[in-house]
């Protein structure tokens, strides 16, 4: 079971909504700016891009480019990371008015929730964006998303709740609740054993142990 939350500081951004761990820290992307940014792991500023995501809501990063959801335009971008320019885009599997919200990689596939259809995918990247599997979401508002011991873990934010999930059918072993007035949980990472989570209302980002 997680442990306590803990705010430990607040983001660039008036609306943090997507989140992506890193060795040098977090790359918070913020759906009111568009922009993102890099953080270290106490709060400074290393690196800030403008992009051209609409009203961003998911960013994960594969070694060499940064990938985010643009919510609003229902698309993927593959970003440049040293200039913010858009390499590549995609549309968004089951998107409806909207898009993809988090976004992680695993083993070169890319993994995405999105609220519209309420489903998490694994997209191929290096097969012309072919879906190869998807599960419902734990709910009908599902954000960030990350992986801890083999399992998918996916913010809920109309729950309050960070689920843990079975990554071959999606099946649910584990609910922790993040009751008021701890920040809500919308953008969501994990690496080296901890969680950490922005607030897109509050511009907290916080962190839980794994």
């Amino acid at each position: 079971m997680p442990g306590t939350v803990e705010h430990v500081f607040d983001a660039p951004g008036p609306h943090p909504n997507g989140l992506q761990a890193v060795e040098e820290g977090l790359w918070v992307l913020d759906q009111s700016t568009n922009q993102a940014s890099l953080v270290s792991y106490s709060g400074e500023e290393i690196q800030t891009l403008d992009t051209a995501s609409d009203k961003g809501s998911g960013i994960t990063f594969d070694g060499s480019d940064l990938w985010l959801a643009s919510t609003y335009s229902c698309e993927i971008l593959q970003v440049d990371v040293s200039t913010g320019s858009t390499i590549a885009s995609f549309p968004t599997p089951g998107a409806d008015k909207t898009g993809a919200h988090g976004l992680e990689l695993l083993d070169g596939n890319l993994w995405m929730s999105v609220p519209p259809s309420a489903t998490i995918y694994e997209v191929n990247l290096r097969q012309g964006f072919e879906v190869l599997r998807s599960f419902p979401a734990p709910g009908v508002r599902p954000h960030g998303i990350g992986w801890h011991n083999g399992d998918l873990w996916c913010v809920e934010t109309g729950h309050r709740a960070i689920y843990r999930m079975d990554l071959e059918d999606g099946a649910v072993s584990e609910k922790v609740d993040v009751p008021e007035p701890i920040p809500e949980p919308h953008g969501m990472t994990i690496r080296n054993g901890v969680l950490w989570y922005c607030d897109a209302v509050t511009k907290a980002v916080c962190r839980m142990e794994m």
